[in-house]
């Protein structure tokens, strides 16, 4: 938090600029060529995914690249060895500190998509949003732990976010609703946690709604992913 506190303008600067881009050439250049979708203005209908894409990609990154700079640059993977703390709580912070950045750049993108449009939602609506937008900024967290731990070259992290992240992220029905699939692969397409993070928390969102299938799908797999984050790491420090 302290290094996010001195580059501050420069990291909201760069966070703000990737979802407004999107936002523009989606929200604002397609707004008259689409319909509204699922009864809402297409601005508003894509709005929470930009929010959530911004908050899981910060929980992504930091985890990410902290892991790797850590590990490989400043060495203090080796400290580690020697501090009276378990692999859980290193773990655990990786994912309390993803999290924390994912909420700050998150509200700072809804602070600027405020502007540009009436999307609006209740304070019930953010608490049942905070559900989803916490077990997936955990599973991102742990996600970019594992990939911290085990890459090596800094660009290989760039390439996993671009040829697997990405892909995720946009098959989940950030910017289209999952009714757009064939009907044979929405069932498939509903078991990615991605769809659950993101299609969940824009129900939550935009209409209350609590979907608990997606709300077990993104428990699960959290917990999965926080086993496996420890576990690599684990065997990662007593190499």
């Amino acid at each position: 938090m302290l290094v996010l506190r001195r580059s501050l303008f420069s990291e909201f600067l760069a966070v703000v600029a990737y979802p407004l881009t999107l936002y523009l050439a989606f929200g604002v250049g397609l707004k008259g060529y689409i319909a509204d979708v699922e009864g809402l203005p297409y601005p508003v209908f894509i709005a929470p995914g930009l929010i959530t894409m911004t908050a899981v990609n910060a929980a992504f990154d930091e985890s990410a690249w902290s892991m790797w700079f850590h590990r490989r640059v400043q060495r203090t993977i080796e400290e580690y060895r020697v501090t009276p703390i378990t692999v859980y709580d290193i773990v655990v912070g990786k994912i309390l500190c993803g999290f924390s950045h994912g909420i700050i750049k998150g509200v700072v993108v809804t602070g600027v998509i405020f502007l540009f449009t009436p999307f609006r939602f209740t304070l019930l609506h953010l608490l049942i949003y905070l559900v989803f937008i916490t077990l997936g900024s955990m599973i991102f967290s742990c996600l970019g732990t594992i990939v911290g731990t085990t890459i090596n070259k800094p660009e290989n992290i760039g390439r996993i976010q671009a040829v697997v992240i990405v892909p995720l992220i946009f098959m989940s029905g950030i910017f289209f609703p999952l009714s757009s699939y064939p009907a044979a692969l929405v069932p498939v397409v509903k078991l990615l946690p991605t769809t659950a993070a993101f299609d969940g928390a824009r129900q939550a969102l935009l209409h209350g709604a609590f979907p608990p299938g997606y709300a077990a799908n993104l428990v699960i797999t959290a917990t999965v992913v926080f086993v496996l984050a420890v576990a690599i790491f684990n065997r990662k420090m007593s190499e």
